[in-house]
């Protein structure tokens, strides 16, 4: 993979040199070989953050990766692949060891990586529930609880931004188990402010709306048409939109927010 066409391979916009806003920090960044997530690795790489992209997609992974340290490395590397799966505690543990073994600290976690398995309620098979609440809840608790236990034990603070979505905020039809496991996200946002703010750690979630991902390409065209038409800003998000918020709330500049639901939806208006 080259990102010479990164709308194909990631996404993501064309890497270019940034500020430097996260110059020296060390990121997680789960669900990051693809879509949101290495928008999410790109953005923070370009800002100077030394990035570690998590995703059981193994081969588009390590080819981000790689692009990255072309790219970014000055003398430096700047980002490794690691495989996890974020349902297995075991899994978690590893990403964060693996993480602090190669950059020597932990600094900001992005709670990114989520699925979904849409059916009416009277349709939706328990295994797809469960499904969906094993990846997009257990696995944000367990690697908030990893990463904050690290950020803990090193004791100069971090930062924990979690995926959310509008409809955990506002409800969806056909979505009970998704929206369920982001409504719990926002709570478990909430939370985790209030209990680790006193020890400089600051969490915080996103919520995006409807994002031109690969999730949202195997929607049919009417369905998308119907989004975009309910979005004031007529159109759909993209992948460095939601990037873009997440360096915000992960950088210096956002020192002062914590446990605030961020969305990032062009304002849209979900209907019924």
């Amino acid at each position: 993979m080259t990102i010479s066409n990164p709308t194909e391979a990631t996404d993501a916009a064309p890497l270019q040199r940034g500020r430097g806003r996260l110059q020296d920090k060390v990121a997680i960044i789960t669900g990051s070989a693809r879509g949101i997530g290495a928008a999410t690795a790109i953005t923070f790489a370009r800002e100077g953050a030394q990035v570690v992209i998590c995703d059981i997609m193994a081969e588009q992974g390590k080819e981000l990766a790689s692009q990255l340290n072309s790219t970014y490395a000055n003398g430096r590397p700047t980002a490794i692949f690691v495989p996890a799966d974020v349902t297995n505690a075991n899994s978690v543990a590893n990403l964060v060891q693996q993480t602090v073994h190669h950059f020597g600290k932990l600094d900001i976690l992005v709670n990114n990586a989520g699925i979904t398995r849409d059916a009416q309620l009277k349709k939706m098979d328990e295994e797809d529930f469960d499904l969906v609440v094993d990846i997009n809840l257990k696995g944000v608790f367990l690697c908030g609880k990893a990463a904050a236990n690290q950020m803990l034990v090193q004791g100069h603070g971090g930062v924990i931004l979690n995926a959310a979505s509008i409809v955990g905020i506002d409800g969806n039809f056909g979505q009970t188990n998704y929206v369920a496991t982001k409504s719990a996200v926002i709570g478990m946002t909430k939370v985790w402010a209030r209990e680790l703010g006193p020890k400089g750690i600051r969490v915080n979630a996103l919520a995006p709306g409807f994002i031109d991902t690969p999730m949202t390409a195997q929607m049919p065209e009417k369905i998308y048409n119907m989004m975009v038409e309910r979005t004031p800003l007529r159109r759909a998000g993209v992948p460095e939109d939601v990037a873009n918020a997440y360096l915000w709330l992960a950088s210096d500049e956002a020192a002062f927010i914590n446990g605030v639901v961020l969305r990032v939806d062009g304002g849209i208006v979900i209907g019924t």
